[in-house]
């Protein structure tokens, strides 16, 4: 993948808001709203016109890391937690937190990592591992991560046993689940049955040296759009599984040293706590935004604000996208 020039340049990147803690998962709205994760507990409000707002859980709420979001018809918001308490919460506007699930199929959540709302309202969450601390599971053959699903017939484990489940996407049918598995290296595909059901799962592609999965978005070709942090790669994978390089932003010296360990089973936090790049900051998500949805976002695991690029591609409405408050 790194011998591919990108279709983008670092040059096409611009950045959006200041003082943001860790926007690790974003998502945009039709009026231009853009929504991020931050490390303060709760969810940060930028806008093209450099207006910001922070919806913050109130003083003597439990401590949470917000990773995953997802915006609700009413404004509120869900979030999982990244801590080790873990699990899923809601957020109200006036700064309300309140408890969603903490334990499913007699299993307490450990840290969680992302949550989306289906276009059906369902909610799918994943966890990435059960070990702790989780960079224990930052290696091959570790497969401990599962995705939950919450729908009318309560909350329940639908998959197991996933190399590390990280973002996931629904097709505009709601037929197919797609997951991120970022030490597994590959993005799978199950089949998704009317009881919501999965089927045993699919490789749909597999990423090579230097990409580790994290993000993942859909355009309306129905391609999937997959972020890899370290190697701050953008990637467009086909339905067919071919991948195109969209943007790039690396040192290969470290991208190699991060490799090695990644191959001797040695990978750590460590690897992910810093940045050597020219300008991206270890993104992590993406979404599509703009009347015409061709603005990309990218959230980030270090940054303080929002990388953004024009896409050549239009994105695919996400089920939030006019929930305009």
């Amino acid at each position: 993948m790194s011998d591919t020039a990108p279709l983008l340049s670092l040059s096409d990147v611009t950045f959006l808001g200041d003082g943001l803690r860790r926007p690790e998962c974003v998502l945009c709205t039709s009026n231009g709203d853009i929504y991020s994760s931050d490390g303060r507990g709760g969810v940060a409000l930028s806008r093209e016109d450099g207006r910001g707002e922070l919806f913050q859980a109130a003083a003597g709420s439990e401590a949470i890391l917000p990773n995953g979001i997802a915006l609700q018809r009413d404004g509120s918001f869900l979030l999982t937690n990244l801590n080790e308490a873990g699990g899923i919460f809601r957020l109200d506007r006036d700064g309300r937190l309140s408890e969603v699930l903490r334990r499913v199929d007699g299993v307490d959540l450990p840290a969680t990592n992302f949550v989306l709302v289906d276009d059906r309202g369902r909610v799918w969450v994943t966890v990435s591992t059960r070990q702790s601390p989780r960079d224990q599971a930052y290696r091959k053959g570790i497969a401990d991560g599962f995705v939950v699903l919450i729908d009318g017939k309560g909350a329940r484990i639908v998959a197991d046993n996933v190399g590390y489940a990280n973002e996931l996407q629904l097709d505009r049918q709601g037929r197919h689940l797609y997951v991120n598995e970022t030490f597994a290296r590959c993005l799978t595909r199950f089949n998704i049955n009317r009881f919501g059901e999965l089927s045993a799962p699919t490789v749909v592609t597999e990423f090579g040296a230097g990409t580790f999965p994290d993000g993942l978005a859909m355009d309306v070709e129905e391609h999937l759009w997959v972020t890899s942090p370290v190697s701050n790669r953008v990637i467009r994978v086909a339905p067919d599984g071919a991948q195109t390089l969209i943007l790039e932003d690396s040192d290969p010296d470290h991208l190699a040293a991060v490799e090695a360990a990644y191959q001797a089973g040695e990978l750590t936090r460590a690897a992910f706590d810093e940045v050597r790049s020219q300008k991206l900051p270890n993104i992590s998500s993406l979404a599509f935004a703009g009347p015409d949805l061709r603005t990309a976002y990218l959230g980030s695991l270090l940054g303080d604000s929002l990388a953004r690029f024009s896409s050549p591609f239009m994105g695919r409405p996400p089920s939030h996208w006019h929930f305009n408050v």
